[in-house]
């Protein structure tokens, strides 16, 4: 329970401002929301199964040193702060593609995010807390924080279209990955 709780906290903040949220508010103006929630979450299902497959093996594979996997933990945290505070922006051609996908759209809208999801930082949030908490846990919670997420931005993004307070939700999600990465940090100093 607690894999799960803390992935979803973490995948949810670090889904805030992201450019998969523009692609969700994208899709959803030219297909139906519930649509757009089945290939979001069929995509982010297996990207993150994949991913706390990685995690789980890390942590595995070099349990002597939970300390030093905390501490990397940790720094790569910070550094998913400093990416969300770089922002992430939806490319014209991706915001393009979004708009003319054709076929079914729960298939459009998976592809999609499946091949956005690769390498993107929730996939590494994933795979960092996969390192240290239950994989089962990490994967529902990481895929329900993400979904939610998305979900909230195309509900809110047809509510309130472009005024949603960017600058606050980036430096809020900014301060959250902060720290957590800081908690980890002083976990693994600890351990």
């Amino acid at each position: 329970m607690e894999a799960f709780l803390i992935s979803t906290a973490v995948i949810f903040v670090a889904e805030l401002g992201d450019k998969s949220q523009l692609m969700a508010m994208t899709f959803a103006s030219r297909y139906r929301a519930r649509d757009v929630l089945i290939g979001i979450t069929a995509a982010t299902a297996i990207v993150h199964l994949a991913s706390v497959a990685i995690g789980f093996w890390v942590g595995e594979a070099f349990a002597d040193y939970q300390g030093v996997i905390a501490i990397v933990a940790g720094l790569a945290f910070l550094g998913f702060a400093a990416w969300t505070l770089r922002g992430d922006e939806l490319t014209e051609d991706e915001a393009s593609k979004a708009r003319n996908a054709t076929g079914a759209a729960i298939l459009a809208v998976g592809v999609a995010f499946f091949l956005a999801e690769l390498g993107d930082k929730t996939m590494l949030a994933t795979i960092t807390l996969a390192t240290q908490h239950g994989w089962f846990g990490t994967w529902i919670g990481s895929t329900v924080g993400m979904v939610v997420a998305d979900a909230l931005a195309i509900v809110v993004g047809a509510a309130l279209g472009r005024k949603l307070p960017e600058k606050a939700i980036k430096y809020g999600a900014a301060a959250a990955f902060a720290v957590f990465g800081v908690l980890l940090i002083v976990q693994g100093a600890l351990a």
